[in-house]
């Protein structure tokens, strides 16, 4: 990149970029070719963390359309489309969805898809494959595969590397087999297997820096001590529901109310959310120092049966003293169950 701004030094005007938010970068790269080449370098998204610009933006894939993701920016209230995720498998569903090294990841998944001319089933329950997309480059890649194809499985980053663990193989036989993922090396490695394993599916969760893989319907929780020592079974008797974790506090939706973990572990009510209840399907995820429900469907019920897709999104301030639900702006494309939700800071 040379001569980005006259009479400006290029590491001048590059400090200036860093604090342009991501949504405008597009019209900034048609003002020249190396205002191009800048926005898109490692350089200025290191100039951006290093001027404290970095934005937490969320990332969202729906049922509709079929592997498209949004990133929705709390900043500007807007939602961008990236392009289409090039996986093979039609209407990928059931994956794993993480951010690490400021790149977001898809990991495994299948699909139950239905041929709508001939009534095939050509879905694939399980695969290996991880998808990268490159927030910098703005393109998908194919990174290394897992080890083992796995589907509804826990996924999560612990210290910069991705965690799986338990889920199912092909054929839809449960498994409890952990394996770990460095982003910068590109390579697989396993670690210790879960305890047990469940006829269910599985999510994962980050708490005070230990993986907890949470399996639904039932109230113990395995926890990774250390990838040496391994996982270690609780009975902490958390509350069902979807939960999201708000600097590092665990919050969880149970029977339309929210709740927070105290420090003693025991759960106060937070916020009503009896509004909520018909919604199903919808992702709970945090973005900053908020609560946020996206998507989902409203299910048919005795008095009507059509099912309506949302792309709705309704955010809590879990930060405030006196929390209140409020509507930001919809997804733009994406609309019905959410199939990942994920949280990016770039």
């Amino acid at each position: 990149m040379s001569g980005l701004l006259e009479g400006i030094p290029d590491a001048v005007a590059l400090r200036c970029l860093a604090h342009v938010p991501l949504h405008h970068h597009p019209n900034l790269e048609l003002v020249s070719r190396s205002w191009r080449s800048a926005i898109r370098s490692d350089e200025l998204f290191k100039v951006r963390s290093e001027e404290k610009s970095s934005e937490s933006l969320l990332c969202v894939c729906a049922f509709d359309p079929e592997n498209t993701w949004q990133v929705y920016s709390p900043s500007c209230n807007r939602w961008l489309t990236l392009p289409l995720l090039p996986s093979r498998i039609r209407q990928l569903a059931h994956f794993g969805a993480v951010t690490a090294a400021g790149k977001l990841f898809v990991l495994g998944g299948g699909s139950d898809a239905v041929d709508p001319l001939t009534g095939d089933h050509d879905g694939t329950f399980a695969t290996d494959e991880v998808w990268c997309y490159d927030f910098v480059k703005r393109r998908w890649t194919q990174r290394a595969s897992m080890l083992v194809p796995r589907s509804m499985f826990a996924c999560c980053v612990l210290d910069g590397k991705i965690v799986v663990a338990g889920g199912f193989t092909t054929c839809r036989k449960s498994i409890s087999g952990a394996e770990m993922y460095d982003p910068e090396s590109d390579v697989w490695a396993s670690i210790p297997d879960l305890h047990r394993t469940h006829n269910s599916a599985c999510s994962g969760l980050v708490v005070k820096g230990k993986v907890h893989v949470l399996h639904k319907g039932l109230s113990s929780v395995q926890v990774l001590e250390s990838v040496k020592v391994g996982w270690a079974v609780k009975e902490y008797g958390w509350p069902q529901g979807p939960m999201a974790v708000v600097e590092d506090v665990p919050y969880v939706m149970s029977h339309g109310v929210v709740y927070k973990q105290e420090e003693d572990d025991t759960w106060k009510m937070v916020a009503s959310a009896s509004e909520f209840k018909p919604r199903i399907g919808m992702a709970m995820t945090s973005l900053s120092d908020e609560v946020l429900l996206v998507g989902g469907v409203i299910g048919p019920d005795r008095d009507n049966w059509d099912i309506k897709p949302l792309s709705d999104v309704d955010v809590l301030s879990v930060g405030s003293d006196r929390p209140v639900w409020r509507k930001v702006a919809p997804m733009t494309k994406c609309r019905g169950t959410v199939l990942g939700c994920t949280q990016l800071t770039i």
